[in-house]
């Protein structure tokens, strides 16, 4: 009986610097993530429920507060671990952060630091 290999993690990122999302995107890629990429908070509120490991939200997107759509989407039941990034966050976005479990990674990004805190985050939900 042949042993399959499980599936990678699944990654959903809402980013609205288009250069950045595509950075992010291959980067994690490159880790072993399956990434499904969003430029708008909205596309993925009109979507069918989301199977995903864990997210991966830019606090302010053109769109959409990201810490609100986080919160929208786990009332649709999308509750997985949660990584809001964001540029100097000052202490109502950390307060507002920690209240809704939600991690802050700081820009700029690091892909491997990103995918180790990403596994760890999925590691913690289980």
């Amino acid at each position: 009986m042949p042993f399959d290999p499980p599936p990678p993690p699944r990654v959903t990122i809402v980013e609205d610097d288009v250069s950045l999302l595509s950075a992010l995107t291959f980067a994690l890629e490159e880790e072993g993530f399956a990434v499904a990429a969003f430029v708008r908070g909205q596309e993925l509120l009109d979507r069918p429920p989301l199977a995903t490991d864990c997210l991966i939200v830019d606090l302010r997107l053109r769109d959409a507060d990201g810490l609100t759509l986080i919160a929208e989407l786990r009332g649709l039941g999308v509750a997985p671990p949660a990584i809001l990034i964001t540029t100097a966050p000052d202490d109502r976005c950390r307060r507002r952060a920690a209240e809704a479990g939600v991690q802050i990674v700081e820009k700029p990004l690091i892909g491997a630091e990103l995918g180790r805190r990403i596994a760890e985050a999925i590691a913690g939900a289980r």
